[in-house]
């Protein structure tokens, strides 16, 4: 299986342990993401691990984003969602941001997630492993949830 991994300038280092992860456990991964601490754009990063995903080069993918700045005292990134807006936007993706096991598998199960987005300054380490995991080894059951996924790819030919 290949995984499209990205992610940007606060997360090179979860990336990274999270790729080791990956290629430990027999995956291939796809780094799409920067392996450097300068400031830059993550919607590049989310739309790059979309279309890998979308046109069939990944079999889907993980978004890690690290960056936050606080204003009026409340954390605005570093959540995974700024990755997974811009890969939600890329046709035939659902990506979905996962804070804990329970909602990376469901993502699966029920949605048919083909990307998950977590953030580095929200879960540690540990967790990350974890989100991934339960993600990976989970599998979409169809049925009655095949019908809602259909209505959502309905979404992109109106």
């Amino acid at each position: 299986m290949k995984i499209a991994i990205g992610n940007d300038h606060a997360a090179v280092e979860m990336k990274q342990e999270i790729r080791t992860y990956l290629e430990e456990k027999g995956y291939e991964v796809i780094n799409f993401g920067t392996d450097t601490h300068e400031s830059c754009n993550y919607p590049e990063y989310g739309e790059a691990v979309g279309r890998a995903v979308a046109e069939g080069k990944a079999d889907c993918g993980v978004l890690i984003c690290g960056t936050g700045t606080c204003d009026r005292e409340i954390l605005v990134c570093g959540t995974g969602i700024g990755m997974a807006m811009p890969a939600n936007k890329v046709p035939g993706v659902l990506a979905a941001v996962c804070s804990e096991p329970t909602t990376a598998r469901l993502a699966k199960e029920h949605n048919n997630a083909n990307i998950i987005a977590f953030g580095a300054r929200i879960v540690g380490m540990e967790a990350a492993k974890s989100i991934v995991d339960a993600y990976l080894g989970a599998e979409f059951l169809g049925g009655r949830h095949q019908t809602r996924v259909d209505m959502i790819y309905a979404i992109e030919k109106k």
